[in-house]
């Protein structure tokens, strides 16, 4: 009865394969980003646009550290992984999965990178906000699948062949 967080770059499908993950291991399903919003009232965008990054990944490692569900697959949002504390408590109860893509898969798929709720700081781009985050993915996942060139279900059934 472990839970699957999924971690990996705003549009490596983490939220995609988490439903169909879920539906086939019969598992419950959460967007942690949908949490994020559900809590402040807002879109991700409107919360990093009104009070912040800072403010943003407060509230975003608040809500990776209140879950307590187990038996679910979780999509984190992209910049879970810079909460040791929270990863750690998931890797608890679970096993992290870093579902790995390319810089030009994430650049080819991420066309909304202003409306997403992407917290980018003043000056860095996608490219330098993947090579900050991709050695701490690497870092923290239990099980690394690469998506990039497969589909949802050939993602899905390497992570369960995997965990």
């Amino acid at each position: 009865m472990k839970n699957i967080i999924l971690v990996g770059m705003p549009s490596c499908g983490k939220s995609t394969v988490g439903v169909i993950l879920a539906k086939t291991m019969n598992k419950g399903f959460v967007d942690t980003d949908i949490l994020i919003q559900q809590r402040e009232g807002k879109t991700l965008q409107e919360i990093i646009d009104t009070q912040g990054n800072d403010y943003f990944h407060h509230v975003e490692e608040q809500v990776l550290l209140d879950f307590d569900k187990v038996d679910y697959v979780v999509a984190t949002g992209g910049s879970s992984i810079y909460f040791d504390k929270a990863i750690e408590k998931f890797k608890e109860k679970g096993v992290v999965v870093y579902l790995r893509v390319s810089l030009e898969t994430v650049l080819e798929r991420l066309n909304n990178i202003t409306t997403r709720g992407v917290t980018l700081a003043k000056g860095q781009t996608l490219g330098d906000l993947y090579n900050q985050r991709i050695p701490l993915y690497e870092k923290h996942a239990d099980v690394v699948i690469d998506g990039d060139g497969k589909t949802v279900e050939e993602v899905v059934s390497e992570i369960i062949n995997l965990v």
